[in-house]
C-alpha cells in the first residue's frame, strides 16, 4: 500500500497515495491539506474515511471508530468500521452476484488487452482485480468515494493507481492513449451522463474503445437515474448493445454473448454498451476464476444465506446459477458457477 502523502503540484491534497481531488469538497480538501501541513496524517485520513458519495443517506461514524479502520485485518472488518452498511454487503459478496458475471462477459468478448484501462466509478477495485491478475499492465480506478479507493488498495488490488474525483472534473490522469475506458453498474447514478460521456471519450482518445456495463433501464431496487436504451446508445456512440441477463447467461453457459439492436432491448432491466475500437475477445476465459479459491461465504450450514433481505430482494432472484443447498458433490461446473470464488487473500 503507497504510503505517498502530501500535496501534488496542484495543491491537491494526497494520502496513503490516493489524491482527494472530488468537485464540489473543496472545503474538506482544504481541511485535510492543513491537517498534512500540521503533520497530522491520521486526522486528514479519518477527515476522507468520512466523506461519502451524494446518494448515501446515513451518518459517518464516529471519528474514534474511522480511527481503527487502518488496524483492521480484513475488508469486512474495514467495510464495517467504515459503516458501509448495504454498500458493504455489495462489495463483499460482489465475486458470485450477477452483475459480476455480466461484467466479465463483457470484458471478456472485449478485451482491452495492453491498453491503459481507466474504471471510472472503480468502487473497490473488483474489475480493477480481474484486470490485474489478468494481465492488463496499466490501470488506474477513479471513483468520488476516497474510502472505496483506499480498500480497492488495501485488499483489492494494490497495483493499480487510484484517484479520487468526479470523471467530468478530474486532473490530468497522465494516461497514455488510445485508452480502454469502462463504468460497471454506476452509469445510472452519474447525473449529468451527457458530460460522463463526453468525458469517458476524451480519456479514450481517438481509436480508444469506451465500455459500460449494468446500466439500468428499468426503475429497479437501487436504479439511480436509469434511461432507455436508445438514449443510452446515443449518448455513447455505442455501436454494440448487449441484455445484461444475456452476458450473465454466456458466461455461464461459456460462449460469446450475443448483442442486440436497441430496439429490442427496451423490456430488458439493464443493458451493456460499447463504443469506439470494439477490442478482440480475450484470449483466456474469464468464466473460470483464478485460484485458490474458496467455497462461497454466501453459504452458511450448508445453506444459501443472503446477508440482508434488501440483497435478497436484489438479487436473489437473479441468481439462480448458485443452489439453493450446497451439493453434496460438487458440480464439474461449480467455480464458474461462483460455488467456488476467488476472494482477495484478506477478505
Amino acid at each position: 500500500m503507497s504510503t505517498a502523502t502530501g500535496l501534488t503540484a496542484t495543491g491537491v491534497p494526497v494520502v496513503d497515495g490516493i489524491p482527494f481531488a472530488r468537485a464540489g469538497r473543496e472545503e474538506l480538501q482544504d481541511r485535510v491539506a492543513r491537517l498534512l501541513a500540521d503533520g497530522e496524517v491520521d486526522r486528514a485520513r479519518i477527515a476522507l474515511f468520512a466523506d461519502a458519495d451524494d446518494w448515501w443517506t446515513q451518518p459517518a461514524p464516529p471519528p474514534e471508530q474511522l480511527a481503527r479502520v487502518p488496524a483492521a485485518r480484513s475488508l469486512r472488518e474495514a467495510m464495517a468500521l467504515l459503516g458501509m452498511g448495504r454498500v458493504g454487503d455489495y462489495f463483499a459478496h460482489r465475486w458470485s452476484d450477477p452483475t459480476h458475471l455480466a461484467t466479465l462477459a463483457l470484458l471478456g468478448q472485449h478485451w482491452p488487452g495492453d491498453r491503459p484501462v481507466v474504471d471510472v466509478a472503480c468502487g473497490i477495485g473488483t474489475q480493477l482485480r480481474e484486470l490485474s491478475r489478468r494481465g492488463v499492465p496499466e490501470l488506474v480506478g477513479v471513483d468520488v468515494v476516497w474510502s472505496k479507493l483506499w480498500l480497492a488498495q488495501r485488499f483489492v488490488c494494490p497495483g493499480a493507481r487510484y484517484v479520487c474525483a468526479d470523471l467530468t472534473a478530474a486532473p490530468d490522469l497522465q494516461v497514455p492513449r488510445p485508452a480502454y475506458v469502462t463504468c460497471h453498474d454506476a452509469f445510472y447514478f452519474l447525473r449529468d451522463k451527457p458530460a460522463a460521456a463526453a468525458a469517458m471519450h476524451a480519456l479514450a482518445g481517438p481509436g480508444g474503445t469506451v465500455v459500460v456495463g449494468h446500466a439500468h433501464v428499468a426503475d429497479t431496487v437501487s436504479a439511480g437515474e436509469p434511461l432507455s436504451p436508445q438514449e443510452y446508445a446515443g449518448l455513447l456512440g455505442a455501436s454494440v448493445l448487449y441484455d445484461d441477463a444475456e452476458l450473465t447467461a454466456a458466461l455461464l453457459a461459456a460462449r460469446p454473448p450475443v448483442p442486440a439492436p436497441a430496439d429490442r432491448l427496451t423490456s430488458s432491466e439493464a443493458i451493456a454498451l460499447v463504443a469506439g475500437d470494439l477490442r478482440a475477445p480475450a484470449p483466456v476465459d474469464l468464466g473460470e476464476p483464478l485460484g485458490p479459491l474458496r467455497a462461497n461465504p454466501l453459504y452458511v450450514g450448508g445453506e444459501l444465506r443472503w446477508p440482508s433481505d434488501r440483497y435478497a430482494a436484489e438479487y436473489g432472484p437473479r441468481s439462480g446459477h448458485l443452489p439453493a443447498r450446497w451439493p453434496e458433490l460438487l458440480p464439474a461446473d461449480a467455480a464458474r458457477r461462483r460455488l467456488l470464488v476467488d476472494l482477495p487473500e484478506e477478505w
